[in-house]
């Protein structure tokens, strides 16, 4: 495998995921952006600039907030480097055409070619594999600010527990990550917990679209929730009156209805909590 311009090997499906991109587009008003392609040096010289300056290129690019991915990886032939790169919409991309036009590396490179394609691209909803769950993991540290929520579906995950795993994908970097768990209930019943979205792509609509449709292959189970009502309730859940640890007004369900005070028991691994 080549080896990217800063240094570190990154893991991702391949360059041309886009071609058979798995599952359910989420529609959204605004699309990502993707960018696929080659860096092209005409002479040693110009190989030598870019490898000093890329590594400082890839790591501002990777810091900006609307950045997803960027990856620049050397092929078999040094002279050409490969190229996948992902914003979380134009305005994102605009801003890091604009720091970069500014950068040594915007200011020293225009003599390398560029030679890469731009495309509208949007996360698609399939189930989790075993490839994801490191990057499920550095998702939810990455949305919650710390390590609770993955260490709680990691444990679910141990556990048996991790009923449904569903991811929304794009250019083979995952955007977005829900949990379904048991719940021990008067009936058929899951708790949904983590729903995780990149912070840059929060507010985009993929969360809800997600749990839409999950809950619409969920018809006979009651799925239950802790979570904000403002949110929530605008999904379709409502408040439910159970036994249970999470007793209030987080507390929500979605289905069919459970006994009024019946008891609901969830997955040891929330224990941990």
């Amino acid at each position: 495998m080549s080896g990217c311009a800063c240094g570190h090997h990154h893991h991702h499906h391949d360059d041309h995921d886009h071609d058979h991109q798995e599952g359910r587009p989420i529609q959204l008003a605004k699309p990502l952006v993707a960018l696929s392609g080659r860096l092209i040096c005409h002479d040693m010289p110009q190989m030598l600039l870019a490898l000093d300056l890329l590594p400082e290129h890839v790591a501002l690019s990777r810091a900006e907030p609307g950045n997803l991915r960027f990856d620049l990886a050397q092929t078999d032939d040094p002279m050409i480097w490969r190229l996948n790169e992902l914003f979380a919409d134009d305005t994102a991309f605009a801003a890091h055409q604009a720091r970069t036009k500014a950068s040594r590396w915007g200011v020293e490179s225009t003599a390398i070619q560029r030679d890469f394609q731009r495309r509208e691209a949007l996360p698609h909803l399939r189930p989790e594999k075993t490839r994801d769950a490191q990057a499920i993991s550095n998702l939810l540290e990455l949305a919650f600010d710390g390590r609770a929520e993955a260490a709680l579906v990691n444990d679910l995950r141990r556990d048996g527990d991790l009923a449904l795993s569903m991811v929304a994908e794009v250019s083979g970097i995952i955007v977005a990550h829900l949990a379904l768990s048991p719940l021990r209930a008067d009936g058929p019943a899951l708790a949904l917990a983590p729903v995780a979205v990149h912070p840059a792509l929060q507010g985009r609509g993929i969360g809800s679209a997600m749990i839409h449709a999950v809950l619409a292959e969920l018809a006979d189970h009651t799925v239950v929730v802790l979570g904000d009502p403002g949110f929530y309730t605008g999904l379709g859940f409502a408040p439910v009156e159970l036994a249970s640890p999470y007793a209030g007004p987080h507390l929500m369900g979605f289905g069919p209805t459970l006994p009024k005070g019946s008891a609901i028991h969830h997955a040891k691994a929330f224990a941990a909590l």
